[in-house]
């Protein structure tokens, strides 16, 4: 059989490539490492991290916040193992509905490891023995990405653990060192804060969450330092040294000028970001050309340099987030189809699941200054909104950035405990190329957390209501 369309790797960008293919009229297989589909996202990653800040939320709210609204319990008592438990079956409900998705859309799937040979045919080393050759007309790259390392610092997924071994750590470390103060170290770090671990990080560059609004980055750090967590920036790792059951962890100014200073962990989590999996591919042998980050270079239609095979999602260019990978699944197989398949990479959001939550989606102030466009800036705080005072959740503000001649929206950005579902509104105004004068003129139920966004609308006129 010779397929239409054959998708490598079954996370959100090559599962929803597979299925929208499907419901075009083709003929879609795909291959998965994994014995489950839905890639690092649902099994290691997006899916099982969300259910361990929701528990970990709940067993912080239960010993410290619900007696200050009347709700008398006894000290809460933490069962790790339950825990985990938890968070298996939320992957595995995930997991399980990728596979039905797969079914009821009649896409052929093998589960092994591929290679492409040559263009129009993949090679599968099958993960219950043997191997299987596929025939396709075009095939989608969609093999995600994995935890970059440190160079020196071997991960043994036990007490040096990726966010992998950092999702399944069998009892809570008296102490954690996270090196990279990034969206998954602060994450993960945040899960065992609150489960009580003492957590501290250690960034290489001046400041948390590099790449989001300078304010929104500087006001999550003063959070979570409220919160016991403690940062050491512009400094560096260097060595990591077993020391019975702990480690000795050596940590440098990052300019290599000063004195070297010495961090005691029962746990190193190292969350420097993540790397293209592109290895093993074939690759360069077939003739795909890469980046010097080894992200496979494709075209405005997701082609690569060699015809008929195309690439999405972590293996390319841009933000390593799942929905933008689910968005460019979606374009390829619209594109292949004959369709015109799109992707707005201005209006991506990045959400940061700690508590509050960081949502922001456009432009930060910093690239704003940087590519000298006039704005204008409304701002307001939850310690004004109506229902932040009364849940006492008032940590956090919206921004909105307008372009100063035209009002058009060109970034907003959250700190708030439903921040990740705020700035869908504030992405689909900005699809459409909404004002901030749009905004504030749209109404907003009372009394909601929502009502921040209209008010900072407001306040780009600098005429708030409620500030």
């Amino acid at each position: 059989m010779t397929y239409d369309l054959i998708v490598i790797g079954t996370g959100p960008g090559g599962y929803v490539c597979a299925i929208r293919a499907a419901q075009l009229g083709m003929k879609v297989a795909v291959v998965e490492k994994r014995g489950t589909f839905g890639g690092t996202c649902l099994n290691v990653g997006c899916i099982p991290s969300k259910a361990m800040l929701h528990a970990s939320e709940r067993f912080e709210e239960a010993g410290h916040s619900l007696a200050a609204m009347g709700i008398e319990l006894p000290p809460p008592k933490l069962d790790l193992a339950k825990m985990l438990a938890f968070k298996d079956q939320g992957v595995k409900g995930n997991t399980d509905g990728v596979a039905f998705l797969m079914k009821k859309n009649k896409i052929d799937t093998v589960h092994g490891t591929a290679t492409i040979p040559t263009p129009g045919r993949i090679d599968v080393r099958l993960a219950a023995g043997g191997a299987q050759t596929l025939e396709t007309k075009r095939i989608v790259i969609a093999t995600g990405s994995d935890a970059a390392q440190l160079p020196g610092i071997d991960i043994d997924e036990e007490t040096i653990v990726s966010s992998t071994g950092a999702l399944s750590l069998p009892q809570v470390p008296k102490r954690m060192l996270v090196i990279g103060a990034g969206v998954i170290g602060l994450e993960l770090g945040s899960v065992w804060r609150r489960l009580g671990a003492e957590v501290g990080f250690v960034e290489f560059l001046d400041r948390v969450l590099p790449g989001i609004d300078g304010e929104v980055g500087r006001t999550v750090q003063r959070i979570l330092t409220k919160q016991g967590m403690t940062f050491k920036l512009s400094s560096k790792v260097t060595a990591v040294n077993r020391n019975g059951a702990d480690h000795r962890v050596t940590v440098e100014p990052a300019d290599g000028r000063g004195k070297a200073t010495r961090i005691d962990a029962d746990v190193v989590l190292v969350a420097i970001g993540r790397v293209p999996y592109t290895n093993g591919l074939g690759l360069e042998s077939l003739g795909v050309k890469l980046d010097n980050k080894r992200r496979v270079i494709v075209d405005a239609h997701y082609q690569t340099s060699v015809p008929d095979i195309y690439a999405i999602g972590d293996v390319i260019a841009g933000p390593m987030l799942a929905h933008k990978a689910e968005d460019e699944g979606i374009a390829v197989a619209e594109i292949l189809a004959g369709k015109a398949g799109h992707v707005n990479y201005d209006v991506i959001p990045n959400v940061i699941y700690t508590f509050p939550e960081v949502a922001s989606v456009g432009k930060s102030e910093e690239e704003l200054k940087a590519a000298g466009i006039a704005y204008n800036v409304g701002k307001f705080p939850f310690t004004a909104n109506a229902r932040a005072k009364v849940n006492k959740t008032t940590e956090g503000f919206v921004k909105i950035l307008a372009n100063a001649q035209t009002d058009r929206i060109l970034g907003v950005h959250i700190i708030a405990p439903a921040a990740s579902e705020m700035i869908a509104e504030a992405a689909v105004i900005m699809e459409f190329g909404g004002s901030a004068e749009d905004l504030a003129r749209t109404c907003h139920a009372h009394p909601s957390l929502t009502e921040a966004v209209k008010e900072a609308a407001l306040a780009v006129d600098k005429r708030p209501i409620h500030m």
